[in-house]
């Protein structure tokens, strides 16, 4: 008797393992199959955009109005991707979704005691921005470095500069160079400026706070290292060679 409730055991097990087993087989597939889409597809919304929307319906917002717009990148001015890489991840032409470097400088700092600072990738906030929601949960960090690989094996590196410029949030309600650039500079994104590219990428930190048609003291400082870094980076062939310079400055 003993022995047939071990043999009943050990078959349940087997089928919970076998469930759960088909359970990942069907979440990397379709989850692989979005992104896969994607990769040719403008996404029609993000998860941030979502999650903002569903906020100003449920706190009463009722003045919220969300603009997005999208703009291929044949149609954006090749200023505002390098303004990006040169705020935010200067490695991105290299690294695989991840710096590692910085990684283990933020680990570094922190077991010093000093305040936790983000490491993220412009692949990793692509990810975020694109399927997540907002947090710092590990729950959500785990996630997102799934999403971080699928992007970095799937699309090229364009392709992730491309939509992250589209999608990101330059202002309360504002996703995308193409509608803060209507909004703010009144012109499209094929003619920004250098300067007006780098108020854009100044005000990624906190897009709700800071604003790139009314630069603080601290937005014009950050205007203008990344309109340096930008310079020494090599300029725009950085985001759009082959082949680009290896940065001669890291952050």
């Amino acid at each position: 008797m003993s022995r047939r409730r071990n043999k009943r055991k050990r078959t349940r097990t087997r089928r919970l393992l076998r469930l759960f087993g088909w359970i990942v087989l069907a979440w990397v597939g379709v989850t692989w199959l979005v992104v896969l889409v994607l990769r040719f597809v403008p996404p029609p919304t993000s998860a941030f955009m979502i999650e903002r929307q569903a906020s100003a319906w449920l706190h009463g917002e009722d003045d919220f109005e969300l603009h997005y717009q999208w703009v291929p990148w044949s149609r954006m001015s090749k200023r505002a991707p390098l303004a990006m890489v040169a705020s935010e991840d200067q490695t991105f032409p290299f690294n695989h979704g991840f710096d590692i470097h910085a990684i283990h400088t933020v680990i570094e700092h922190a077991e010093d005691g000093e305040r936790l600072r983000g490491a993220s990738t412009i692949t990793q906030q692509t990810a975020k921005n694109l399927f997540l929601w907002g947090g710092h949960s590990w729950v959500r960090k785990g996630i997102e470095a799934y999403f971080t690989v699928l992007l970095d094996i799937t699309w090229p590196k364009q392709r992730i500069l491309e939509v992250y410029a589209n999608i990101a949030e330059f202002g309360n309600g504002v996703y995308g160079v193409g509608a803060a650039s209507r909004l703010y500079f009144h012109r499209d994104a094929a003619h920004l400026t250098r300067r007006q590219a780098a108020l854009l990428a100044a005000v990624l930190p906190n897009p709700r706070r800071l604003h790139a048609d009314r630069p603080s003291a601290y937005v014009e400082r950050r205007v203008a290292w990344i309109e340096q870094q930008m310079r020494q980076l090599g300029g725009t062939r950085y985001v759009t060679a082959d082949d680009p310079p290896r940065p001669r400055v890291r952050r």
